[in-house]
C-alpha cells in the first residue's frame, strides 16, 4: 500500500443542476431545501466582456474555482491550480468536427481558441493574475480522481495550497452519444498540506483497483452522478456537505483507485 497523501480542505465550490453553489448544495443534501431552478453559473471572477463570450465549460470551471478560493480566504494569484475534465467542451468539439467536415473555411477562430483543453485554466489564470503553475488534466471518465491525485500530490510535495477544479458539460451530436454526458456539473476544492484551522482532512491513498460508481439512494444525487464524469465526486462532496467522517473509493485511472479517508475534526 502506498503512503497516504494528507491534505486539508480549505475551500469548496460547486455547481450542479438545482444547486448554484456549495451553500445551496449543502441545504439540499441535508434536506433543508429542495433543488432549485437551474441558473447560469456565475463566473464573477471574469470581466463582464469575458463572461459574455466564454463558453459554458469555462463559466462552470471558473465559477466553482471562484467559490472555493473565496471560502479559503487565499489569494488566487498565488495558488497553483489543476483543472480536470473528462471531455473538455463537447459542444465546441462537436461544432468543430461538423464544420471541418462540411466547410473548413468557416471555422470560427474564437471557437477554436476555446476548444483547447486548458481554456478554463487560461481564463482563470489571466483573470486572477495568477503566475503559479497550472495544469489541465484529462482522464476520461476518471478525470476527477486523476485531478484530485495530481492536486493532492502537488500540495504535499511542494508544501503549498493548491486549487482543483473539475468540470464537464453535456455533449451534443455524435460525440454526445459516445460520451453519454447528459448534464453539466463542476466542483472545486482548495487543498492544503497544513490544517491551519481547516475542519476536514482527506487521507488519500492510491491503490490497485477498478471501483465502480455505487448508487447513494438519493434520486437527485444519483441522477447527477450518472449524468457527468466530474460528478464522480458526488460521494466525496456529499460526505463534506454532511461533515461526516467516512471512507470511500474513487477511480483515478484504469486499474487505479483512490482510497479516501474523510476525517472531520470533532
Amino acid at each position: 500500500m502506498s503512503a497516504a497523501l494528507s491534505v486539508w480542505v480549505k475551500g469548496i465550490g460547486l455547481w450542479a443542476p438545482g444547486a448554484v453553489d456549495w451553500h445551496a448544495f449543502r441545504e439540499i443534501v441535508s434536506g433543508t431545501s429542495p433543488p432549485a431552478a437551474n441558473e447560469r453559473p456565475l463566473a464573477d471572477v471574469l470581466p463582464p466582456n469575458e463572461r459574455r463570450r466564454a463558453p459554458e465549460s469555462v463559466l462552470l470551471a471558473v465559477a466553482v474555482a471562484g467559490q472555493a478560493v473565496r471560502m479559503s480566504g487565499l489569494d488566487a494569484a498565488t495558488l497553483p491550480c489543476v483543472f480536470a475534465s473528462a471531455h473538455g467542451d463537447q459542444v465546441i468539439t462537436d461544432y468543430m468536427c461538423e464544420t471541418l467536415a462540411r466547410a473548413p473555411m468557416e471555422l470560427s477562430p474564437t471557437r477554436f481558441h476555446n476548444s483547447v483543453h486548458n481554456a478554463p485554466a487560461g481564463y482563470w489564470t489571466i483573470a486572477t493574475h495568477c503566475h503559479a503553475s497550472s495544469s489541465a488534466v484529462s482522464g476520461g471518465e476518471d478525470a476527477f480522481g486523476a485531478g484530485l491525485l495530481e492536486a493532492a500530490t502537488l500540495a504535499v510535495a511542494d508544501e503549498r495550497d493548491v486549487l482543483l477544479a473539475s468540470y464537464d458539460i453535456a455533449g451534443t451530436g455524435p460525440l454526445g452519444g459516445m460520451t453519454s454526458t447528459t448534464g453539466p456539473f463542476a466542483v472545486a476544492l482548495v487543498l492544503s498540506p497544513r490544517a491551519d484551522g481547516a475542519a476536514v482532512r482527506l487521507d488519500i491513498t492510491p491503490e490497485p483497483g477498478n471501483s465502480a460508481s455505487e448508487a447513494i439512494g438519493d434520486a437527485w444525487l444519483d441522477g447527477i452522478a450518472a449524468s457527468n464524469p466530474s460528478a464522480r465526486a458526488i460521494p466525496l462532496v456529499r460526505a463534506l456537505a454532511l461533515t461526516r467522517s467516512t471512507a470511500l473509493r474513487l477511480p483515478a485511472a484504469q486499474g487505479l483507485d483512490l482510497h479516501i479517508d474523510v476525517e472531520v475534526a470533532a
